[in-house]
């Protein structure tokens, strides 16, 4: 991969909306802390335009050597890439794409920024045998996935749909077990990691009580979500005793593998970059 310190490559996350995307404040950092000449834009595309926006890229005619795709483009991106990588095309969807000999590819980096956020703060997490997984939205595939790369034996995904979660258990294979929320009781029993990927406690409603005390001893619970970075979820937790991981790292670990490709050094994801992040969600939430 070649040095890129002298060649301008530009890079983008598009999304609709984009605007409070901290994808910019993280990459804008590596490429300063690197001395690289290029740059990180915001794309706001609308869902109706984003074809025509990947067909650009496709080209050649763009200004872009690859980007980032947030919400509600993911699904698109993996559909219209000319090729997926085997997680983008498991996940039905991809947030990282990339032009390679003239052929735009695409992967999932947020399985490998779930792990690796959860290597970082909590070592040994993967040691267990039962996972709860709350949710069966987008989200969730990629932290089934990473649970399931890691050899954990049982993962039950508990959605207020049980349709959705028998969606899941159906793509990711047999160690997947679907469940209504009656069930959470049942499946939190013994659990030894608990995660969550709703949106619950992110607009300040209330959250339902959960009883982490049933957990095995040692257990950690994580929240995907990272604003507020001490979730509801999260609280109640700790105040049970459980160790706890909040879900910022996993922002900042998904962004090392594109910024890797797209300028061809692989940055690290260190406090300081986390405290600039933090410093930021303080003043805009």
């Amino acid at each position: 991969m070649a040095d890129s310190r002298e060649t301008g490559i530009t890079a983008f996350v598009a999304g609709w909306p984009v605007k409070h995307s901290r994808s910019p404040l993280i990459h804008r950092h590596w490429l300063k802390t690197f001395g690289i000449d290029g740059d990180y834009r915001v794309e706001p595309v609308k869902p109706e335009d984003f074809p025509a926006f990947v067909a650009e890229l496709k080209s050649g005619g763009s200004i872009y050597a690859g980007g980032n795709v947030t919400i509600p483009h993911k699904e698109a991106a993996s559909a219209l890439a000319d090729h997926c990588d085997t997680v983008a095309e498991e996940l039905g969807a991809a947030n990282t794409l990339w032009m390679k000999d003239g052929h735009l590819w695409a992967t999932n980096t947020d399985v490998h920024g779930f792990a690796a956020n959860l290597d970082e703060r909590h070592p040994g997490w993967d040691r267990v045998s039962r996972a709860v997984v709350l949710g069966a939205g987008g989200a969730s595939r990629a932290v089934i996935r990473a649970l399931r790369d890691r050899g954990i034996s049982e993962i039950n995904v508990v959605n207020r749909t049980l349709s959705r979660a028998v969606e899941l258990a159906d793509r990711f294979g047999p160690t997947i077990h679907a469940h209504s929320m009656a069930a959470l009781s049942e499946v939190i029993q013994g659990a030894g990691l608990f995660i969550n990927t709703t949106s619950l406690g992110m607009d300040g409603h209330d959250v339902p009580p959960i009883d982490f005390s049933a957990m095995s001893t040692g257990a950690l619970v994580t929240d995907i979500v990272y604003v507020p970075l001490q979730t509801p979820i999260l609280k109640q937790a700790e105040a049970q005793g459980r160790a706890t991981v909040d879900g910022l790292g996993m922002l900042l670990h998904q962004a090392v593998p594109g910024f890797e490709r797209w300028f061809g050094i692989r940055p690290q994801v260190d406090e300081t970059l986390r405290s600039l992040v933090i410093a930021d969600m303080e003043r805009q939430p």
